[in-house]
């Protein structure tokens, strides 16, 4: 009667123990790096303000006051105006969407063909390897900048265009991650279980294997959006990306640099933008890359 009692208190105790998953975990461990989560937070109040420009901003981008231009910053207007009048607070704001919106969807197209590109080059192997392998390297070796500014001149700085050139040449670090690990993934017995039962190659990469490396995808991908938004700010500031009257952070930047001693706010404002939600991009990958990595997280 003991033994039974005994047994059933363990199958009680077991019951009440909790299945943690590996997002849990993960989540678990982002949240102790304080420094990722306030990046998170910052990043996610900059995105909703500048997304919510329409609604939350005093003026619309390109309205002219010329009875108030060149004003250092005020009650009326918190960043001041520009030579033609315009508030500087809601050209930020407007100027945010399409940076914001530009290095996210840039680092998308980079990701979801770094994957494809990696993914195969690991999976299958042999000469398919070989040559995917030897076209990255090819693409890694073009200087960047001198292709984004020829391609940028001849598509008119189009927005579509831009998300798609940036994409386009951002995509080689990743796929050399994603092989790499697929090249460690794809050795595991329940891959090898998945062939032998007959599971089509491509639903095993889709389902068995690209889960199982989300962690460093995700990372790449974070840290792409970062490097999208300088890159576009780059080319805006060069007079190469969105061109006015459609505000972005950096052309404004471009805008001001000719008054950058007498009219600094021009400058200081939408340059300490994008300084803050590079950090930020960067805190929220180095946060990420210790969540999802194993060795990394520490248990409670």
């Amino acid at each position: 009667m003991t033994e039974v009692k005994t047994t059933l208190t363990k199958q009680k105790a077991n019951s009440k123990i909790k299945k943690v998953t590996q997002f849990q975990l993960a989540w678990e461990q982002f949240r102790r790096h304080k420094v990722a989560v306030l990046g998170s937070l910052v990043f996610i109040i900059m995105t909703i303000m500048c997304y919510l420009a329409p609604v939350i901003a005093p003026y619309e981008f390109d309205d002219i006051d010329l009875k108030n231009r060149k004003s250092a910053p005020t009650a009326e207007h918190i960043m001041g105006t520009d030579s033609l009048g315009r508030d500087e607070y809601t050209r930020v704001l407007y100027g945010g969407r399409i940076s914001i919106s530009i290095g996210i969807f840039s680092a998308l197209v980079g990701t979801v063909l770094g994957t494809l590109v990696g993914a195969l080059a690991g999976f299958y192997g042999g000469r398919l390897d070989n040559f995917l392998m030897r076209f990255t390297d090819t693409a890694y070796s073009i200087p960047s900048l001198p292709v984004l500014i020829i391609l940028s001149s001849y598509t008119n700085s189009a927005i579509p265009m831009m998300i798609l050139i940036i994409g386009l040449l951002s995509w080689m670090a990743t796929a050399r991650v994603v092989r790499g690990s697929v090249l460690s993934v794809k050795e595991n017995e329940y891959i090898e279980a998945a062939k032998c039962v007959g599971v089509r190659e491509a639903r095993v990469i889709v389902r068995h294997i690209l889960p199982n490396i989300l962690g460093p995808i995700i990372v790449g991908t974070t840290l792409g959006v970062g490097n999208a938004i300088i890159i576009e700010s780059s080319l805006s500031f060069l007079g190469l990306g969105v061109q006015p009257p459609t505000p972005t952070w950096g052309n404004m930047l471009q805008e001001s640099q000719v008054t950058m001693a007498s009219e600094p706010w021009l400058t200081i404002f939408p340059g300490v933008a994008i300084l803050i939600i590079v950090l930020c991009i960067n805190f929220i990958g180095d946060g990420l890359n210790d969540a999802m990595d194993p060795t990394l997280r520490e248990y409670s």
